[in-house]
């Protein structure tokens, strides 16, 4: 689980003492984020490759077994799931049928995809708390509790931060043009994303001297398996850093990046972006086939703003001269780039609402309402 996953836990901890003096966290660490029966709990993402998820399970279920079996005998005022909807939702509708309250930080994409799981969260929980301001109203469409309480990086991330300061603390040239490559944690993000990411960078340093290029790269395999990338394909230097994506973001004058958090974190620290994405075929085939996604837009700055803010790049869309070409733009357009910086800022705005407090506030108001 990302680190900022167990510094936001530990913030709403923090702040329900605060808020509700006779109440005791109970289950996870909010630094080490382990049970109480001494094993990390980190269920695998909802997205990822089905071996992954096949090689935790045995795991995972004999977790939530265990941990289902302490809550019902401690009978806690209120169970909080932090994400990981493949691992709370199951854990939170056995104790919501035995009469425990539940609560549920951060939404599942069910307004996204696959919408039918909206009826699975009904039975999970008590209160949705959502990141995102469009949520609740989705939710109440279908008669389920959800309050919105900000996102909790638009509270911890500073916006706009230097650039050349950010490149001499990475050991970049502080003066030279400079273009981030983010592709993604997972093992099959990065290999579907490396090649053209790369075979972009290769031609921008051919069109344009003197650019310079870093990656972040999630952790040592992600690392290693971009390096083996960068090695194979050649053609370009590229400077990559471990486990620093928000410095790489702000050193930047454009950042490329694979969908998802990444483009929430180019928007909060203000940067042009150009996101694109790669599924392997026969999953990108069948979501067309059945029409699981529900949304016009897939980055996160262009849902959070509704309309097109910046470019997106998806499957044979994203060519190395494609990802070139939508670069470029973005550093040839002083006015462009303007605007783009005034929306981020307004967005980030929307978005920094002391989430902890605000998450803290609605817990404590489900607490003082004794019916369900």
């Amino acid at each position: 689980m990302p680190e900022w996953w167990r510094r936001r836990f530990g913030l709403l901890l923090h702040a329900n003492l605060a808020t509700v003096p006779a109440w005791s966290p109970l289950g996870h660490h909010p630094e080490r984020y382990r049970t109480h029966l001494g094993e990390e709990v980190g269920a695998p993402p909802t997205a990822a490759p089905l071996v992954e998820v096949l090689a935790h399970f045995p795991r995972l279920v004999r977790l939530r077994r265990a941990l289902c079996q302490r809550l019902l005998e401690t009978r806690p005022d209120v169970f909080i799931g932090i994400d990981a909807p493949d691992f709370n939702l199951g854990l939170e509708i056995k104790l919501r049928r035995a009469g425990l309250r539940t609560v549920q930080y951060v939404s599942p994409t069910v307004w996204a995809w696959r919408q039918r799981r909206v009826r699975k969260v009904a039975r999970a929980v008590d209160l949705v708390l959502c990141l995102f301001p469009f949520e609740p109203s989705f939710y109440r469409d279908h008669d389920v509790a959800a309050a919105y309480v900000g996102h909790p990086l638009a509270d911890q991330i500073e916006e706009d931060r230097d650039a050349a300061a950010a490149r001499l603390r990475l050991g970049l040239d502080r003066a030279a043009g400079t273009v981030a490559l983010l592709p993604g944690s997972r093992t099959g993000e990065i290999g579907r994303l490396a090649e053209p990411m790369i075979g972009a960078a290769a031609r921008l340093a051919q069109r344009r001297p003197g650019m310079q290029f870093v990656c972040a790269a999630a952790d040592a395999a992600a690392e290693d398996l971009f390096g083996r990338e960068l090695q194979r394909i050649g053609g370009v230097d590229i400077h990559v850093v471990r486990s620093d994506p928000r410095t790489v973001i702000a050193a930047a004058d454009c950042v490329l990046c694979a969908s998802g958090t990444a483009t929430l974190e180019t928007l909060l620290v203000n940067r042009p972006l150009v996101m694109t994405y790669r599924v392997a075929p026969s999953t990108y085939r069948i979501g067309r086939l059945f029409n699981l996604v529900k949304l016009e837009w897939f980055s996160l700055p262009n849902i959070l703003a509704g309309r097109g803010l910046v470019p997106e790049l998806i499957q044979d869309e994203a060519t190395p001269e494609n990802l070139a070409q939508a670069v470029e733009a973005w550093l040839d357009d002083d006015a462009a780039r303007a605007a783009l910086k005034q929306a981020f800022s307004e967005l980030h705005d929307n978005l920094r609402c002391n989430a902890a407090d605000r998450a803290a506030a609605a817990v404590a108001d489900l607490l003082a309402n004794k019916g369900r």
